[in-house]
């Protein structure tokens, strides 16, 4: 991961940060001037942190996108540290730099908020932030930190679960990205592969349009390695920046940042 320029001052107490999505739940515990540990679990398999987060040191403050459901948010809360400040963020109209162009800014997932602040301090021009995970979701983002709006698709295994439930020939196989698919397993994979990037280059063409600017794609998630080797962008792919916006947060006491543990 990526040094974070507002995160909090290098020899503080470490932060926390946790990203808890559909599919799994990725921490980090930063200090300051990098990352310093790192480790991810099965949502389903939360309580399994306990252990992990046991043995962490003394924690200022835990920040914590939850995407999961109340019932992955009670799980966290039984195996975080009792001492710590936890707080649990959403979105919100304006945070760190980033303008949120929602409608309705407080039902802007909190993973896509806090990647959209992430992408913001990593790079300072317009760019498409992109999660490849258990879902796709291709956010807008201008050069002056304005989120215009995104898109949210199936990802690639809800794709392929889709044909082999609803289908009667096309069953789960394995398969591989061509350009020329000659195999039922590799037309599927090609086939979701295509359509995420597909979905990509025409957000980024559309964010082109609009402000005059090539966008770069700034790319995280579990499919990120999939999807990169195929966009036809300037890419960069980052571990995980729903966790890189999270220590932003914790670092800019200016900000509202946090909804409360117990809202």
């Amino acid at each position: 991961m990526a040094r974070n320029r507002s995160a909090p001052p290098a020899g503080a107490n470490p932060v926390l940060a946790i990203d808890a999505g559909n599919t799994r739940i990725k921490w980090g515990l930063h200090d300051g001037a990098r990352w310093i540990k790192s480790g991810r679990v099965e949502t389903a398999r939360a309580k399994r942190l306990k252990t992990a987060f046991a043995a962490l040191p003394a924690l200022a403050t835990i920040v914590v996108s939850n995407v999961a459901g109340i019932a992955v948010r009670g799980s966290l809360q039984r195996v975080l540290p009792a001492a710590s400040r936890v707080r649990w963020i959403r979105g919100a109209a304006s945070q760190c730099g980033v303008r949120n162009g929602y409608a309705k800014p407080g039902q802007l997932g909190s993973d896509r908020w806090a990647a959209l602040v992430g992408a913001h301090r990593l790079h300072r021009g317009a760019a498409v932030v992109v999660n490849a995970g258990t879902a796709l979701t291709v956010d807008a983002l201008t050069a002056d930190g304005v989120f215009v709006g995104g898109i949210i698709v199936p990802g690639i295994e809800l794709m392929r679960a889709a044909l082999a439930r609803d289908t009667a020939g096309l069953r789960r196989r394995p398969g591989e990205f061509s350009f020329f698919p000659d195999n039922t397993g590799d037309a599927i994979m090609s086939g979701a592969i295509n359509a995420l990037c597909g979905a990509v280059e025409r957000m980024a063409r559309n964010l082109e349009d609009g402000g005059g600017h090539a966008p770069a794609c700034l790319l995280s998630g579990g499919a990120a390695a999939l999807l990169a080797a195929q966009l036809n962008l300037e890419v960069k792919v980052v571990d995980n920046l729903v966790l890189e916006g999270l220590a932003v947060m914790a670092g800019d006491d200016r900000q509202v940042l946090f909804l409360p543990a117990n809202k």
